[in-house]
């Protein structure tokens, strides 16, 4: 078992955000209604939302709220899956896929609610999310996802390519559509946020206590860490990508279904206002059809913050800087001479249908992982969910398609291989659609 290593990542978040609320670590023996396992995005959004329904919730995490992907992401504020589309979703969950539709749709919205209602300062910018289209054959993607998530009354829009030009001030993509409620947020600044907001409704959080194990006895649920234990009539994991960094008998059910993948973010310079508003001018957040992912958009100090993917193992920030300032200044040429102040790296949960993996653990206990690159708004109405699950809210209320854990196997061999898989998005990008 590794003990918690709070050190923080060397990001432009952990530069800018005020500090996190002062935490316990759990010492001794505690007892709560509710407990859940990790102070990310959906657990506390579970926590904030059982506290605002009167319930006793105690969070146990690791390192500190907001240490893992919930602080590390490029902020992002995404109201869809990365892949599958709402009848990619119903067609596999039925009823309650259409529900979890639903969630999704709203989940932009869910998130900046939350934020407006806590009074959570986190640089929130609800300016809509673009996703351009790379080749003239993909705009297919995007028809096809206007068309389904008009469906579903999402305020969606198709655009030429003159508008994807207009909104972008770059003439690198072909069209694409934009989804309204969309945004983004500095996540690190939402993350200690919501723990503050949880602390003041009188929710408990335990810092720097990894869970090391989880046991049912009688009507409680058990959850051991290295100073103590606590328990609970119900029980969430929430601990998503990072459910095996400390430990692997903590939820080996859970971490073996997911391969967490190593994201990495970077932000440039400031830069200057005449430039600026030549880029994406309606501060809008861009993630674009490439496997191997463009995407980007401007914090609250006029930085780019952007990022990319590399496989090979050495030397990855200065690779990184290299290649990434290129295709900035390819994309947006009057950009000029690009310098990054802060690169780092986080863990994506990804899984082999691109499906976030919602579970019933047993009596009164749920978990989930999954966010496949597109957690902060999900993780956010997730929580709202999840506690309504251990209120007691039927199934058939439930926006979460229940599933049962299913590891990939040999997941731990895979692992590290999966920054390979880059090649293959890397030809597939290369290709048109017939």
């Amino acid at each position: 078992m590794q003990h918690a290593d709070v050190r923080w990542p060397d990001s432009l978040w952990h530069a800018v955000t005020a500090p996190g609320p002062e935490l316990p670590q759990l010492l001794g023996e505690e007892r709560a209604d509710v407990v859940v396992i990790g102070a990310g995005f959906s657990g506390l959004s579970t926590a904030l939302h059982l506290r605002e329904a009167g319930v006793d919730v105690a969070v146990v995490e690791a390192a500190e709220p907001g240490w893992g992907a919930s602080g590390r992401n490029n902020g992002q504020v995404i109201p869809t899956l990365s892949r599958p589309d709402p009848e990619d979703i119903v067609a596999k969950h039925g009823a309650a896929g259409e529900r979890f539709v639903g969630l999704l749709r709203d989940s932009a919205s869910t998130l900046f609610d939350v934020a407006r209602r806590h009074a959570i300062d986190a640089e929130q910018e609800q300016t809509g999310w673009v996703q351009p289209v790379h080749s003239p054959g993909r705009i297919k993607i995007a028809e096809r996802r206007v068309r389904q998530w008009s469906k579903f009354g999402a305020p969606v829009e198709l655009l030429s390519r003159d508008q994807a030009r207009d909104m972008l001030g770059s003439d690198a993509w072909y069209g694409g559509f934009w989804n309204k409620t969309g945004g983004h947020i500095n996540p690190l600044a939402l993350a200690r946020g919501l723990a503050r907001a949880v602390l003041a409704q009188g929710g408990r959080i335990f810092a720097r206590s990894p869970a090391i194990g989880i046991e049912r006895q009688q009507d409680r649920w058990i959850v051991k860490t290295v100073g103590g234990q606590i328990s609970g009539r119900a029980l969430v994991v929430a601990s998503n990508a990072y459910s095996g960094e400390f430990t692997k008998s903590l939820a080996p059910s859970i971490d073996g279904e997911v391969v967490p993948v190593r994201s990495w973010q970077m932000v440039t310079q400031p830069l200057s206002d005449n430039v600026r508003r030549s880029i994406i001018p309606g501060r809008q957040a861009m993630s674009d059809t490439h496997g191997e992912l463009y995407f980007g958009r401007f914090d609250a100090r006029n930085r780019f913050v952007t990022g990319g993917a590399i496989i090979r193992p050495f030397n990855q920030a200065a690779t990184l800087k290299a290649r990434v300032a290129q295709r900035l200044q390819r994309l947006w040429p009057q950009i000029g001479e690009v310098r990054f102040d802060y690169v780092w790296n986080g863990l994506i949960g990804m899984t082999p249908d691109y499906l976030p993996h919602i579970h019933r653990l047993g009596p009164n206990a749920y978990g989930w992982t999954g966010c496949n690159g597109r957690g902060v708004a999900l993780s956010i109405a997730l929580g709202d969910e999840l506690s309504k699950a251990v209120r007691g809210a039927p199934d058939d209320e439930l926006a979460l398609p229940f599933t049962a854990p299913t590891p990939i196997p040999a997941n731990e061999l895979l692992r590290p291989f999966a920054p390979l898989m880059m090649v293959l998005y890397r030809h597939r990008d290369s290709r048109e659609i017939a």
